[in-house]
């Protein structure tokens, strides 16, 4: 295991890049602690998968250092890091059976026999596979084959990272769960520093004990699930995590409030900085629907099961709410208030007010 530190970590594609555009990955600096659970989250083409070669040693990056603990392994290849990756799409031997997959990794290393049987029992009982470890890996379901790849990345004990690059994509959706738990399962019982890449919000926040949400190369936030949702540093966090995103609206600053679509509107703090563009953000469970409010009327309603998410519009602004119980009915004028505390200013992008004592 390893503590994972990313210095000024810089990468372009290009042989003679110019300026911020012409890198991939604009100046990050990291680090994970030993022994963590990690999420990096983002779009496609934000950068995800370009760190995750870095850091595997599968690319070498135009500046910066990747450190291990405090050893700079920047320019060692991915067998001196020993680092063990899991990929899209899973990584076994057809012809083999599930025992020989996981032994493989043990067996190119030269382990002792007695060890790679104690090992590959072990993790075989870990990922609930035992029964199938004689089974050919032709004969396994798509899941089944993930898990036999997940336990290959798994089955060595000399590693220092092992990394996960959207490793349910070709997973049926009512299994993800299962393997997101699993996951999980394991982590907590190995304690092994694990970096999982993903796009999917639920993966990440599900699995990770923090998540590096990335956007156009760069680390837009880093924090707990629970921080990125309850306070997030940048509209794009806002927009991303949540279902649905954060509302982002046009609004004016005046000390401690916003001014939006003419109403005056309490904030969580006073507002800092000058100049730029200034949006409010709210997120949709932070919005009431009331006796008080500011007027708004009501433009589309969807059941989404657990809740409602109400459309509605105020002014030129349209904003969503969520919910619980009984729903207004389209085209109704209803009263909308903000909880104050969850009522934040964004100046180009970047939150502008001050944490709450």
């Amino acid at each position: 295991m390893a503590r994972v530190t990313l210095k000024n970590l810089r990468h372009s594609y290009m042989p003679d890049p110019q300026g911020p555009d012409d890198f991939a990955l604009k100046g990050l600096d990291v680090t994970w602690r030993d022994g963590g659970a990690y999420a990096l989250l983002g779009p496609s083409g934000c950068g995800k998968s370009t760190l995750l070669n870095i850091i595997s040693g599968l690319l070498t990056p135009s500046e910066g250092a990747i450190l291990f603990d405090d050893e700079d392994v920047t320019q060692m290849t991915p067998d001196e890091r020993h680092i063990s990756q899991v990929f899209q799409f899973p990584v076994v031997y057809d012809t083999m059976t599930v025992r020989n997959n996981l032994a493989f990794p043990l067996k190119n290393r030269g382990v002792a026999p007695d060890r790679i049987k104690a090992r590959v029992d072990e993790i075989a009982e870990m990922l609930e596979v035992t029964e199938m470890l004689d089974v050919r890996a032709s004969n396994l379901s798509p899941d089944n084959k993930q898990k036999i790849s997940m336990g290959r990345g798994l089955v060595r004990d000399d590693v220092n990272v092992i990394m996960f690059d959207e490793p349910l994509t070709v997973i049926d959706p009512h299994l993800k769960w299962k393997l997101r738990s699993k996951l999980k399962e394991l982590h907590q019982r190995i304690k092994l520093t694990m970096i999982y890449v993903t796009h999917d919000q639920t993966e990440a926040l599900t699995f990770a004990d923090e998540v590096v949400v990335m956007q156009d190369g760069e680390v837009v936030q880093i924090g707990t699930p629970v921080e990125l949702f309850e306070r997030p540093q940048h509209t794009f966090v806002g927009h991303f995590i949540g279902s649905p995103g954060m509302n982002v609206l046009p609004c004016d600053a005046q000390g401690s409030h916003a001014i939006f679509e003419g109403h005056k509107v309490a904030l969580e703090g006073a507002v800092t900085g000058h100049g730029g563009e200034v949006r409010l953000g709210i997120r949709p469970e932070h919005v009431r629907i009331g006796e008080t409010g500011l007027p708004a009327q009501v433009i589309k309603i969807s059941d989404v099961g657990r809740h409602f998410v109400v459309e509605v519009q105020i002014g030129e602004s349209r904003l969503k709410v969520i919910v619980e119980g009984t729903a207004p009915t389209q085209g109704e004028t209803v009263n909308v208030s903000f909880i104050p505390e969850k009522t934040r200013v964004y100046r180009n992008g970047w939150i502008a007010t001050e944490v709450p004592k």
